[in-house]
């Protein structure tokens, strides 16, 4: 893109230069000043003896002359200039975002000139242009969320879609920091971040090889750490959110995959609260046939430590084979785990000593003991 750099850095000067030719040399009052008016000779003079209505009626005839010239001398330029747009695009729809930039910057320069110059009505026109292209490579992107496929038989992982827009928002940030267009980026932002978001939780319904927890846990992770590196100040809510979903399927996730370990034993206390929830006191739920010390003891018995860390070791596998490798959330994950993990032991335990009190009945391993199986099963992987 250095080459439209180079195009519009020539141009300018030399359409000036013609311009100032023309308006010299045919003594058109292109842009008049008031030292000239009180200097006249003769001709000027004419002029200054005119009515203001009339010498204003002049100048515009004049302006309008020199245009029309402008236009027979350089009546190619806007072709020229979007042919060259178009190549760009064609190349590489991202290249709009530096077009868009540096368009925008040449015609702000020119209108300062001169608003009503051949080169600021032309640049005017060609960036339309390259706003247009700008805004259809944003459509593009959407479109592209929308019609993504995944495979039925290969882990998800992070998204195609995720990857491009964090590629778009690094290349994004770098064109357009102190540009006069940043709110043709942050609009586009808002767009295309609302797209993603959408998308991720589309394909995360209709994941079968991965679980959805893990679809959104793991994309939306990528997403918060791109924003929160990028520093984006128009997507700090999105940021923000990206960040709560994140948390909360990584939470969800590891609470579903704990219930497997311990399945019985989580059933066993679900009923137990259910009963107190109907109001049975939480001292007389022993009474109850299905949920007396007997029922408790053997539930428990089918739980030795040795068993909980053959379940555990059997659900890192299974955790190993859902997460993807280039987001490393494995060892998050097995850290919430364990927290959740003992979380779940303080409950149980809570339970017995409250609905099961002077039983003597404990679980048939301690805490100490699963934080030693959590962390031998990770160093063995």
């Amino acid at each position: 893109m250095q080459i439209f750099e180079q195009v519009l850095s020539e141009l300018e000067p030399l359409c000036l230069a013609e311009q100032d030719f023309i308006s010299k040399f045919f003594k058109l009052q292109h842009q008049p000043a008031p030292a000239q008016v009180e200097t006249a000779d003769d001709v000027d003079g004419m002029l200054q003896s005119r009515p203001a209505s009339e010498h204003r009626h002049s100048i515009s005839s004049d302006k309008d002359m020199v245009r029309q010239m402008m236009n027979k001398i350089f009546h190619s330029i806007e072709t020229e200039l979007n042919s060259l747009i178009a190549l760009g695009d064609k190349i590489d729809s991202f290249n709009s975002l530096y077009m868009l930039v540096k368009m925008s910057h040449h015609v702000w320069t020119a209108e300062n000139v001169d608003p009503a110059s051949f080169l600021s009505t032309t640049l005017g026109n060609v960036l339309v242009t390259v706003k247009r292209n700008f805004d259809k490579c944003i459509s593009g992107q959407i479109r592209q969320m929308e019609e993504v496929k995944i495979s039925k038989k290969s882990k998800v992982g992070i998204l195609s879609f995720v990857t491009v827009f964090e590629e778009f928002a690094e290349l994004a940030e770098t064109i357009f920091r102190n540009a006069e267009r940043r709110g043709d980026l942050d609009k586009a932002y808002v767009k295309l971040i609302r797209a993603v978001f959408m998308n991720v939780e589309k394909v995360a319904n209709e994941s079968q090889k991965t679980p959805r927890d893990v679809v959104m846990m793991e994309n939306f992770h990528h997403i918060f750490s791109t924003l929160s590196r990028l520093k984006i100040s128009c997507l700090e809510t999105e940021r923000k959110e990206a960040k709560q979903k994140y948390t909360d399927h990584l939470q969800y996730y590891v609470i579903n995959s704990l219930g497997q370990p311990l399945e019985k034993l989580n059933h066993f206390f679900e009923g137990v609260e259910a009963r107190v929830a109907q109001g049975v006191r939480e001292e007389e739920v022993s009474y109850q046939l299905a949920f007396n010390k007997q029922e408790l003891r053997k539930v428990i018995k089918e739980y030795p430590g040795k068993e909980v860390k053959k379940g555990l070791d059997n659900l890192y596998k299974k955790v190993d084979k859902h997460l993807c490798e280039e987001e490393s959330l494995l060892q998050v994950v097995w850290h919430s785990m364990q927290d959740e993990f003992i979380r779940q032991y303080k409950h149980f335990e809570g339970l017995i000593n409250r609905c099961y009190p002077g039983s003597g009945i404990t679980m048939d391993f301690t805490i100490q003991d699963m934080l030693e199986y959590f962390s031998s099963i990770a160093q063995s992987h």
